[in-house]
């Protein structure tokens, strides 16, 4: 009975916490120290840039799977005011598997241990993706609906806020 009852609490803490996060309000601030890097990435500071931010692991194979699809989205629209930041959940054990993967993409990452995203409440399922536009406003919440992102949905939910005014 007490399993089933922390069960629930969790659960129902987790919806909680993913329901704080509102499309169309605010996204919360968060901040990632890049990998390699002493250099800080701070949502905040990304006002004018649609921002992706996106969760993913190196055991996680719909998390690699999409990877590619993210790099050729920001290659083709780097130009127009797009930043991609991808948290990887792994241990700061598997850093050098994390590297490995990196090397393959220009995109920014950093490790979650390396990471205050506490805002975005806990990350419970991977790939997890969250978009942020210019002014700051959420536009995808990656704990609600489909967590993974496709091109299709990049092409509908991205590129339409990449045409918005600088």
């Amino acid at each position: 009975m007490k399993y089933i009852a922390l069960m629930a609490c969790v659960a129902f803490g987790s919806s909680a916490m993913a329901a704080d996060l509102s499309v169309g309000s605010p996204a919360p601030d968060m901040q990632a120290k890049l990998l390699d890097s002493a250099e800080v990435f701070q949502l905040s500071q990304q006002t004018g840039k649609t921002v992706i931010v996106n969760f993913w692991a190196t055991w996680c194979a719909p998390c690699k799977a999409e990877m590619p699809t993210l790099q050729a989205y920001l290659d083709k629209h780097k130009s127009e005011g797009l930043a991609v930041l991808a948290i990887s959940m792994d241990d700061a054990r598997d850093l050098p598997a994390v590297r490995k993967i990196s090397q393959q993409y220009s995109f920014q990452m950093a490790l979650m241990s390396d990471a205050n995203v506490k805002a975005l409440g806990r990350i419970w399922r991977m790939p997890t993706t969250f978009v942020i536009d210019r002014e700051g406003i959420l536009r995808k919440n990656g704990q609600v609906g489909d967590a993974a992102i496709t091109a299709t949905e990049l092409e509908t939910l991205v590129t339409p806020l990449l045409k918005q005014a600088q």
